[in-house]
């Protein structure tokens, strides 16, 4: 393996980690779509989104780096999809933006809106913001409606279009796919399944966590009847791979074959549904515990499916206009120069991620309750 390739393939591992994490940290999205469940007073809403509301910053941050890193990696996918789909991420965008003004506002003295108008913007992300992230993910599977002219890339200036898109829709064409749909309900109910496992760790109220084990019971149901479905469906569906002159040709059973040829990649797969499961088992017995399988579960499970969709000559982006257009990590990547400066600058992730973990234990070191709700000076 050569050093662009090493170097391609490390930073779809990059990604792909960033993506697993984001998965993970929608466990706040997921509380929030669940606020009038749990919550049945204004004093428990305020409870809830206050626990919720110690971590909202991490996801925002989390997907904004994401962005960035594709950006920065793989530029050609990033001016594709962003480009062309841009009423799926145009959406996707709005919806994360309400909810930093409704952490911001729906307590503020003076909030002429009321907090019930902030609350609604806090479920409309918690809902709407994983199931598009779903949907989003799922066209790395199967496909996008796009074009990309490669001989413009070498003049690219001026008024050069290097990829079009092929679908008035923009992106709201995936819809129409039953596996981005299952994909998106997946990441829907899984978001509300791990935020049960979280409340259960960073809220000391016997009502509630009452309220919230018996809530996680069916949507952990759901999840893993939206998951299964989709990944089974996967296993079956025809994929497209690429090869050593980049020639792009259609395989059956290509994720399969994947797994099967990349088996750390499956260890990593089977070890996080293990996780998953154990995590939900310990949640239903109430344990607050729950959230520590559950999360890195996600992390595995989600990082393996996405270096199934890179890794291994698989085309991550097909184009369903155009085959031989699709974007894999050796046709959409940085220069060398750039992915080997960026190699550098990702060694400092250990210590951000360092950074992190005291940051969340600082700020979880004790669960909230009622009465420090009370006595807080500044609360969401």
């Amino acid at each position: 393996m050569d050093t662009l390739t090493f170097l391609q393939h490390y930073w779809w591992f990059i990604i792909s980690l960033l993506g697993a994490l984001l998965v993970f940290l929608l466990f706040v999205q997921g509380g929030q779509a669940l606020l009038y469940r749990l919550g049945r007073t204004e004093e428990e809403r305020t409870l809830l989104v206050n626990a919720l509301g110690r971590k909202w910053e991490f996801t925002f941050t989390t997907l904004v780096t994401f962005g960035g890193a594709f950006f920065a990696s793989f530029p050609l996918f990033y001016s594709t999809s962003f480009g062309g789909a841009t009423y799926v991420w145009m959406a996707i965008l709005l919806v994360f933006v309400i909810q930093a003004v409704a952490y911001e506002y729906r307590r503020k003295p003076g909030n002429v809106f009321g907090e019930r108008t902030f609350e609604a913007f806090l479920v409309i992300n918690g809902i709407a913001g994983p199931f598009l992230l779903g949907a989003a993910v799922g066209t790395l599977f199967t496909g996008a409606d796009f074009t990309v002219d490669r001989f413009n890339m070498a003049n690219a200036g001026g008024d050069t279009i290097i990829s079009q898109w092929a679908s008035p829709w923009h992106g709201l064409e995936a819809l129409g796919d039953h596996r981005n749909i299952l994909l998106g309900l997946a990441v829907v109910f899984l978001a509300g399944t791990l935020a049960c496992q979280y409340l259960l760790n960073a809220v000391d109220d016997r009502t509630l966590n009452e309220r919230v084990r018996k809530t996680m019971r069916p949507l952990a149901l759901i999840f893993l009847a939206a998951f299964l479905s989709f990944l089974g469906s996967l296993l079956v569906s025809p994929g497209w791979s690429y090869d050593a002159s980049g020639v792009i040709t259609a395989e059956p059973f290509k994720y399969l074959h994947n797994l099967v040829q990349m088996p750390l990649v499956t260890v990593l797969l089977l070890a996080g549904v293990v996780l998953v499961l154990t995590s939900i088992l310990l949640g239903w017995r109430g344990s607050r515990k729950a959230i520590w399988p559950g999360g890195s579960g996600t992390v595995l499970t989600v990082l393996a499916l996405l270096l199934c969709a890179g890794w291994n000559n698989t085309v991550y982006y097909p184009s369903l206009a155009d085959m031989q257009s699709s974007l894999t990590i050796a046709n959409s990547s940085s220069s060398e120069f750039t992915l080997r400066v960026m190699a550098y600058v990702s060694l400092f992730i250990p210590f951000v991620a360092a950074y992190i973990w005291y940051a969340w234990r600082a700020l979880n070191r004790r669960p909230v309750t009622r009465e420090e709700l009370r006595d807080e000076e500044h609360t969401y």
